[in-house]
């Protein structure tokens, strides 16, 4: 774990907490539904509509192709309501859904959660196939963000087909 380590924040090699989470497809995402089928890059965000944010999500519609390419389904999560999260998608013609942890029980299981502001630092969880977490980084500082070609370069590292 990089940056800031968290309490409760799972660790690389452990099990992934699942969760079932409304998304913007209108539909309920549960992480456990990829086990097996496609490695998953849970990545939490604070709030929809704000500056870092938006740069983020519109940095991973840039290279969605090259997420994909690699086998990694990306699932943005913040606080934000499900209709928050649609406009903002919809604003920024976003390829991937948004999931909602409105009731911030997800960012709670990862140890994310700031408990002064109610919403969840900005963090990120690369989980393999199997469910297990092969990489994270939580930011000391919401306002900073990983850059792309740094998440690429982790995924990269973990091996030919470390994910799979």
């Amino acid at each position: 774990m990089t940056s800031v380590q968290l309490q409760n924040t799972p660790q690389v090699g452990d099990l992934a907490p699942d969760f079932t989470a409304p998304s913007t497809s209108g539909s309920d995402v549960s992480l456990s539904s990829f086990r097996g089928k496609k490695s998953v890059l849970l990545a939490f965000f604070p709030l929809a509509f704000t500056g870092t944010c938006t740069k983020e999500l519109v940095c991973f519609t840039e290279d969605f192709d090259q997420f994909a390419g690699k086998g990694v389904e990306i699932l943005p999560i913040s606080v934000d309501a499900t209709p928050s999260l649609k406009e903002f998608k919809n604003k920024l013609q976003m390829k991937s859904d948004l999931l909602s942890d409105f009731k911030r029980d997800i960012s709670r299981s990862y140890g994310v959660l700031d408990a002064e502001r109610f919403y969840s630092k900005r963090a990120y969880f690369l989980i393999d196939k199997e469910g297990k977490v092969r990489w994270a980084h939580i930011e000391a500082n919401n306002g900073q963000r990983r850059e792309n070609s740094e998440i690429l370069s982790a995924i990269n590292r973990l091996g030919q087909n470390p994910i799979s």
